[in-house]
C-alpha cells in the first residue's frame, strides 16, 4: 500500500528537499512501522522525530489523515491504505 508523508520545511534537508515522500508499506502497518520504513529511506529523520528510547519527541506532532496520533494510539496508530501522514514540528516564538 502506498502512504504519503508530508515533510515540513525544516526537515526537507534530510529528504533531498522533497516536501512529500511516498513509500510502499505492508498493509496493516501501524505508525511505528511506517516511520521505520521512512527512516530506512531517509536515516537523518529518525533523531529529529523520535527520542533515543524510540518515543515521539515532545515538539513533534504527527497526524495520520487529520487525526493527531497523540490522541489515537501514538506510534501504534493504524495507517490505512493510501493514508497521508503529516509531520508537524511545534513552532514557538516570542
Amino acid at each position: 500500500m502506498q502512504v504519503s508523508f508530508n515533510i515540513p520545511g525544516p526537515l526537507r534537508g534530510f529528504t533531498a528537499n522533497r516536501s512529500v515522500v511516498q513509500l510502499e508499506l505492508k498493509e496493516g502497518s501501524d505508525l511505528l512501522k511506517a516511520l521505520l520504513d521512512l527512516f530506512r529511506a531517509y536515516p537523518g529523520l529518525r533523531d529529529r522525530i523520535l527520542t533515543e528510547s524510540g518515543d515521539l519527541r515532545h515538539h513533534v506532532n504527527i497526524f495520520v489523515e487529520n487525526e493527531n496520533v497523540r490522541y489515537t494510539g501514538g506510534l501504534t496508530t493504524p495507517v490505512p491504505v493510501g493514508a497521508e501522514v503529516s509531520i508537524v514540528p511545534a513552532i514557538s516564538g516570542g
